[in-house]
């Protein structure tokens, strides 16, 4: 029947965009739409019947006489928290007449909850489940609960909210389904801890133990119908442990050497719960790749709402000791200050560490910009073959450094958040360590700024803006304290020394580049300059042809290629032939014995018998340029 899945989706669906006169005006068009299916609706003009008590029967051959009754009840209980919602700014509060109006409204909701109950009662004419009757009684003991609170009946509140508390947490244990974790949360756990207080029940108390023994045991159905969902939601306990799932409740809390006793349960039960979710986390980081750093980060959301309950937990405790009127002297809101420490710097703390997961890896420090492709689906990464990554344009590059620009600057302040906790500065340990964090993060995010700087060609803003950097690491590595951190465990606001010497070795080397970077673009300033003033040298005037032994500094001047229409030059042709020229050729400044000798040569003749008469001086004739003689 869902009977908790319709009241509750009822109520969030009409409170979600209005208030609760609107959830009364729908309960009204819901109710004669209800009856008017079920046909027992009044005619025009007709004599008002007052109807008669549903039987099982009736429930059992048409379920819409279950929505009948919860819509009754619902309706009332509307009317009933719009007065009272309209009342609640009023300097005066609620008077009697309104007080009166709000409890008959209530007292009528809870007659056709109770209706109800009793009609689902006779299981086999009406064919509902034991999970249905427990949901009817839960719901009944709710309203019943607020008729009761209204009237400052606390112990009979009391009652009825721990047997609603008791039947949802069966159910929630036996379903797995949160509509009963949001019930328990929102509505009930609140309404049970105000009621106990009025009844003077000590804050240690945690809330499972106060249900367990408010909870009505002489009613026998409801306690078999729970036993059979869950048979140790009812057992009694050590007061140390949650009912909820037997998880030990801390009694101490261990901060920088510190322990303090917790005396508020609401805290307990929220340390607790950070604990567990501590253990989660680490579980959950070692499955996830390197690589999927969305995924990581997903991790932490478990973390940060349970240490986020905490510290809500802890502000409502002191802001209630306060209202007592204790002083900042007393033991009791010293802890309480402590334990505020603490759990506000575990809260921040892993705020650092999911930006931290969020930058990448080495917190951001390596210049990469991922993937360029959206990344493909697993069943179809199977049959289609690998594909090379295309390189990202400058425009996303550049986003994708601000956003780790932006992740940085949330990290700074969150450290700065930390700074003005109390207590936090007077430990010179620990502010020593944030310093240097302080330092750490403010040098990577002048690496992402200079490297943004690069890809929009200012070099030496980003040289400047690098050197900044390596100063801030090498202050942090300085300052850091030298602490034992887990180098396998999840991210958070501890920084290891390890990472601060990688961060400065890189740093090293990034501005040793980039001053060599600057250099040749000066060196390339300078040329155009000159180019432009007209000094330069002869050489850039020559054709790119003729000078590609010297690198063109000031870029390639694509119109003086080669020179065109080509004019007549000198140039070395044939040199081989003018080696064997050279014995035949008289050039001026050679020697005359040679070139008489050459002479001599034109005829046979005389050759020959020149030959003869002097072979001594065929032996020293001069050679050419290459060596070649006559042959």
């Amino acid at each position: 029947m869902d009977i908790t899945i319709f009241v509750v989706q009822g109520r969030d669906k009409a409170l979600l965009y209005g208030d609760y006169s609107t959830y009364h005006t729908q309960c009204s068009k819901r109710l004669l739409s209800c009856r008017a299916k079920i046909g027992i609706v009044t005619k025009n003009r007709g004599k008002f019947h007052k109807p008669e008590r549903l039987t099982a029967e009736q429930i059992g051959a048409n379920r819409e006489y279950v929505h009948l009754l919860l819509l009754a009840s619902e309706r009332a209980w509307a009317q009933a928290m719009s007065m009272k919602s309209s009342h609640a700014s009023d300097d005066k509060g609620l008077n009697s007449h309104a007080r009166s109006h709000i409890v008959s409204r209530l007292t009528k909701a809870t007659r056709a909850a109770e209706e109800l109950v009793e009609a689902l009662g006779a299981t086999d004419e009406s064919g509902a489940s034991t999970t249905d009757v427990l949901e009817a009684k839960a719901y009944a003991a709710m309203i019943r609960a607020a008729m009761c609170f209204e009237k400052h009946n606390w112990e009979a509140c009391l009652h009825n909210y721990a047997t609603a508390w008791i039947v949802y947490s069966a159910l929630q244990s036996s379903t797995k389904t949160d509509i009963y974790k949001e019930l328990l949360s929102e509505t009930i756990d609140p309404s049970i801890r105000y009621a106990a207080y009025q009844l003077k029940t000590p804050r240690t108390t945690p809330i499972p133990a106060i249900a367990r023994k408010a909870f009505p045991e002489s009613d026998s159905a409801l306690v078999e119908n729970v036993n059979q969902l869950d048979p140790a939601i009812l057992k009694q306990a050590d007061a140390s442990q949650d009912a909820k799932g037997g998880e030990t409740i801390p009694q101490t809390l261990t901060w920088r050497s510190r322990e303090v006793k917790i005396e508020d349960a609401q805290i307990a039960e929220a340390w607790a719960a950070v604990i567990k979710a501590k253990e989660t986390l680490s579980e959950k980081i070692k499955e996830i790749d390197d690589d999927h750093h969305f995924e990581k980060a997903a991790a932490y959301d478990e973390i940060l709402a349970t240490t986020g309950d905490a510290v809500d937990a802890t502000k409502t405790a002191i802001d209630e000791l306060r209202a007592e009127g204790v002083g900042s002297g007393d033991p009791r809101m010293q802890s309480l200050q402590i334990t505020r420490t603490a759990v506000n710097y575990e809260m921040v703390s892993w705020r650092i560490g999911r930006n931290r997961v969020l930058t990448g890896s080495d917190d951001g420090a390596a210049e990469r910009y991922g993937h360029g492709r959206r990344r493909r689906n697993k069943a179809k990464a199977k049959d289609e073959p690998l594909k090379d990554e295309r390189e990202l344009p400058t425009s996303k590059k550049l986003h994708k450094f601000k956003e780790k620009v932006a992740l940085y600057d949330g990290t700074l302040q969150n450290l700065q958040t930390i700074k003005e906790l109390p207590g936090v500065a007077a430990d010179e340990e620990l502010a020593a360590k944030l310093d240097a964090s302080v330092k750490y993060f403010e040098a990577l995010s002048n690496l992402s700024i200079a490297r943004s700087h690069a890809l929009v060609g200012n070099v030496t803003n980003a040289l400047a803006l690098i050197n900044h950097s390596l100063k801030l690491s090498e202050q942090a590595s300085s300052q850091m304290p030298d602490l034992a951190n887990d180098p396998t465990g999840p991210l958070n606001v501890d920084v290891s020394a390890e990472s601060i010497a990688n961060l400065s070795a890189l740093l090293t080397g990034e501005l040793q580049r980039h001053r060599a970077i600057v250099h040749i673009d000066n060196i390339r300033k300078e040329e155009i300059a000159k180019a432009h003033s007209g000094s330069a040298p002869s050489a850039a005037k020559v054709p790119l042809v003729e000078r590609l032994y010297d690198y063109p500094i000031g870029g390639v001047d694509l119109a003086n290629v080669v020179e065109f229409p080509p004019k007549r030059a000198l140039i070395p042709v044939k040199p081989i032939f003018l080696d064997v020229a050279w014995n035949y050729i008289g050039y001026p400044g050679k020697d005359p014995l040679a070139a008489s000798d050459v002479k001599a040569q034109s005829t046979p003749t005389a050759a020959g018998q020149q030959a003869e008469q002097k072979p001594e001086e065929k032996q020293s004739a001069k050679r050419g340029w290459f060596g070649f003689g006559r042959s």
